[in-house]
């Protein structure tokens, strides 16, 4: 565990790690936000056709003035099957006769409407201004909302695969400054966003940068902590997600206006990128990219910030040199991403790491989605995801340091499928178990979640680490695509796609199985080091692993 040691030499748990692990998660804490922002920012308002009898205050005929509001609603929009009023056609004239009718009379066929080609009356009341309100996306133009998430989504996929190469071509650090930066001036310009079109081309340029800002402060978190210590850091960065979650439904609470609430969650990120300069690139990178002295230059600073004295005296090259020169002997040939196609052990991990994320984000998203049409209040149901998920993290935490990391995802993704599936032939009247079912559902997807992340950052080599982790975040956000389609089996079955959830997540768990345990093991670092998996392990065995979440 050469490493290890080393880590060990410049303090091990330290001010810097400390310093480090704070500035992720509040960092976490307000990028998550950017990805479910559409469900405050798109939301959609109860809204009517606009109608000069209504709404035109210069309007004050004879026939008009002495008539109520709901009169004058009557005579000028059509009703639905529930008795509403029409959210997307009116009258083309007055139907005077329908004040004279009984109140339970709906059949107004006969009477001659027309779209809203005047615009159309929002209920501001809970959502004072969104980009619906703003743009007059509904109706006809209704289906342009789903077109933001899917380019924000889209760029994400694109954002995972572009950034995480140069990540792991330049470094982790610079990277993850550089989309920091583009996150927050691109929402921050979204704000002010002229047109449909452009908002749509800055959330799509937004999309790039979060998931590499989340994959990268994984990276360099795991690659400057000691195993023993990671879980705790994993989750503790897992947790800042959730508590962004119910950060945004309070704040969108308390902001009505979409483009005060892209400002709100945007701006901060400028400010963060101060102290993240002083954030250190991964030593563990350097060295494997074969940059021995600045790996050991950062080594010594980590050391410097956690306060050990005499750094170059004790941190020296011939030292570092001593106690890893098996990795330096292994990357004396310049790593080429064309060496993967040689690991078999590396292809297998990440194929079942791939499929696993992929069915993670098909349930999660099938499960949000299923929440939402039950009819909660939307600001208070994101405050309560966001409390259930974190719940689970912390469920999460006990089973890593207690039964492993491939117990945590097969147990969870078993519990999260067997409670889809039951709630899915649970009949409707039962409302209440099945918004329990639902709910314990989302708890054990983000518990699996959680295992899986520091599962993956140790199965995978350092110095393809990034890329690889970038091609399954992809797969992740096809699931976010590919959740919402299936809703569309509804018109063959009621029961259909909740039963493709249910079963994909169990196959999940299943994926897992082939896979190593990897409690309490060194991070590999290169390919030869996960092919090489068996003899490796064997050494590491003889290692103390009775350490406990306490020892943080």
């Amino acid at each position: 565990m050469p490493f290890e040691e080393l880590l060990d030499q410049a303090g091990g748990l330290g001010r810097f790690q400390i310093f480090q692990l704070v500035l992720f998660c509040i960092t976490n804490l307000l990028t998550y936000p950017h990805i479910v922002l559409e469900n405050f920012t798109a939301a959609i308002p109860d809204h009517r056709c606009w109608v000069q009898i209504l709404d035109n205050d210069t309007i004050s005929g004879n026939e008009t003035r002495n008539l109520s509001q709901d009169a004058l609603l009557r005579i000028s929009i059509p009703l639905d099957s529930n008795l509403k009023p029409e959210k997307c056609h009116r009258f083309i004239h007055p139907q005077w006769q329908l004040l004279h009718m009984n109140e339970t009379v709906t059949n107004t066929a006969e009477a001659d409407t027309e779209p809203c080609v005047d615009g159309w009356v929002y209920d501001r009341s809970y959502f004072p201004s969104t980009i619906i309100t703003e743009w007059d996306l509904v109706c006809e133009s209704q289906s342009l909302k789903s077109v933001v998430q899917t380019l924000f989504m889209t760029g994400s996929l694109l954002g995972s695969l572009i950034y995480s190469l140069l990540s792991d071509r330049f470094g982790r650090k610079v990277v993850y400054l550089w989309c920091l930066l583009q996150l927050g001036i691109v929402d921050t310009a979204a704000a002010f966003a002229p047109t449909f079109l452009i908002y749509c081309i800055l959330r799509f340029w937004a999309g790039l940068s979060v998931a590499t800002i989340m994959i990268n402060s994984f990276c360099l978190m795991s690659e400057w902590t000691t195993s023993q210590r990671k879980s705790v850091g994993i989750v503790l960065m897992m947790s800042s997600y959730n508590i962004g979650q119910m950060f945004l439904g309070g704040l969108a609470f308390a902001i009505g206006s979409w483009y005060t609430l892209h400002l709100a969650v945007s701006i901060p990120l400028l400010v963060l990128l101060y102290p993240s300069r002083k954030l250190v690139e991964s030593f563990r990178w350097l060295i494997v990219r074969n940059q021995l002295e600045k790996g050991v230059k950062e080594l010594r600073r980590v050391a410097h910030i956690n306060g050990k004295k005499n750094t170059e005296e004790t941190l020296t090259i011939e030292f570092v040199k001593s106690t890893i020169q098996k990795e330096l002997d292994a990357v004396q040939v310049k790593p080429s991403i064309f060496q993967l196609f040689h690991a078999p052990k590396v292809i297998m991990r990440t194929c079942c790491l791939c499929f696993f994320r992929f069915s993670n984000a098909v349930s999660f998203y099938g499960l949000v989605l299923n929440l939402q049409h039950l009819g909660s209040n939307i600001f208070l149901f994101q405050v309560l995801f966001g409390a259930i998920m974190l719940t689970a993290s912390f469920l999460s935490l006990w089973t890593l340091n207690y039964m492993g990391r491939r117990t945590n995802q097969i147990l969870f993704s078993f519990l999260a499928g067997v409670s889809i599936l039951v709630n899915t032939f649970l009949p409707q009247e039962m409302q209440t178990l099945r918004v329990s079912l639902a709910t314990l559902g989302i708890g054990f997807v983000s518990a699996a979640m959680t295992g899986y992340v520091l599962h993956q950052i140790e199965l995978l080599p350092t110095v393809f680490r990034s890329i690889l982790m970038g091609i399954i975040s992809g797969f992740h956000r096809i699931g976010a695509i590919v959740a919402p389609l299936l809703m569309t089996l509804l018109g063959y079955s009621l029961r259909l796609p909740w039963i493709i959830y249910g079963v994909i997540t169990l196959l999940a768990g299943l994926v897992i199985l082939p896979l190593p345990e990897t409690r309490n093991q060194p991070l590999a670092n290169t390919i030869q080091d996960v092919e090489n998996n068996t003899k490796y392990s064997r050494n590491v065995k003889q290692e103390d692993t009775s350490t406990k979440v306490t020892q943080f």
